[in-house]
């Protein structure tokens, strides 16, 4: 699939915008970074809102602007889903949705094309046609927003933190169904958030923002371990696991769930052997120790060899990167520890897990 290529200059007064960025044709890329580093600029010159006086993009092969080519949003391609989900409300939710099959252009192929009940069964709104906007909650308008960008059968879906304005409840209801458009979608997914989880859960290509510039871009597992990124000096620091459900404990309730490397042991998961997941395991989970614990309730240990040192952001504390038989593995602990250890790189260590997060509970 061919990439995206984007390349944006923006010089406003306080604030500058330059990237060069190919992102992949395919899945879904978070942008990641806090507020004001970039990102939502960055979406809406590539939607064609904003127009960056040097800048060049390239969707698939075709040119929507250069120094002799602007093509504007209408005739995009594009869904464009934001914070609040702006329905209109005279009309019902399938009113909604036909308003957005209307723009659907006739040229699309028919991998890119989404059907108005595809996009219906992917988003789980069919109890909620004849509804009016204000007879939903939030996340369910949300929902129906996502539902309508992709009725016009978009080639590439832009999302500016679409669960942002939800608490978390409804947050936790409609990630379920951000996991179903990654898996189902031929489409590629650009994904504006702020918040580590979401990335993590649903991004398969990550790039860091920061101050209108791209400190990093690249496959989310590798870029998530990287220790020169100030993704990995915040308490959310910790890296992306695939794993595959490999064995059931019915008499302790566990599941094994295994990946290169080594495997995890968890509470049992409804999962059946051979199902893949994606699981997070976070720096301040994961201690070191020089030989194989024993006589410890720490069930998850793997052995691992020292890649990388770096300060972290709290005075005193470190942050060791990790190659577990392929997998990398960050290790949050106290200069002291480090020094006691006689941590180096290169090193064979265990690593000790403390807990782990199952991305998509």
């Amino acid at each position: 699939m061919e990439p995206i290529n984007a390349r944006f200059a923006i010089e406003w007064p306080g604030f500058n915008l330059t990237v060069d960025l190919e992102l992949p044709g395919r899945g879904v890329t978070g942008l990641f970074g806090h507020s004001g580093s970039g990102k939502t600029t960055l979406l809406r010159c590539i939607a064609g809102l904003v127009r960056a006086p040097e800048g060049r993009l390239v969707f698939r092969g075709e040119i929507w602007q250069d120094a002799n080519t602007w093509v504007p949003t209408h005739r995009r391609s594009l869904g464009y889903v934001f914070q609040e989900a702006s329905l209109f409300p005279h009309l019902t939710v399938m009113g909604n949705l036909r308003y957005g099959q209307k723009r659907a252009p006739s040229s699309v192929g028919a991998e890119d094309r989404v059907s108005l009940d595809q996009a219906i069964a992917l988003l789980g709104i069919d109890h909620l046609l004849t509804r009016k906007p204000d007879r939903l909650s939030g996340g369910e308008r949300q929902r129906v927003a996502i539902a309508r960008a992709l009725a016009v059968s978009p080639r590439v879906l832009l999302m500016d933190e679409p669960l942002a304005a939800l608490d978390i409840a409804r947050k936790q209801e409609i990630l379920p169904y951000l996991e179903r458009l990654h898996d189902e979608l031929a489409i590629p997914v650009l994904y504006v958030s702020h918040a580590p989880d979401e990335v993590a859960r649903l991004a398969d290509h990550l790039v860091v923002m920061d101050g209108g510039r791209v400190l990093a871009s690249g496959p989310l597992k590798e870029t998530l371990a990287r220790l020169d990124l100030p993704t990995a000096f915040s308490e959310d620091a910790g890296v992306v696991i695939e794993a595959v459900v490999a064995s059931h404990d019915e008499n302790y309730h566990l599941s094994r769930l295994d990946f290169p490397g080594g495997n995890v042991v968890v509470a049992q998961r409804k999962e059946p052997v051979g199902h893949r997941l994606r699981l997070r395991v976070h720096a301040r989970d994961v201690s070191l120790a020089l030989e194989r614990a024993t006589g410890t309730s720490i069930a998850n240990l793997l052995p691992a060899t020292v890649v990388e040192i770096a300060d972290a952001d709290t005075p005193g504390h470190c942050l060791v990167r990790l190659d577990a038989g392929g997998t990398p593995l960050i290790a949050r602990i106290t200069r002291r520890s480090l020094d006691h250890l006689g941590v180096a790189r290169g090193k064979a260590m265990w690593a000790q897990i403390k807990a782990v997060a199952l991305l998509g509970d």
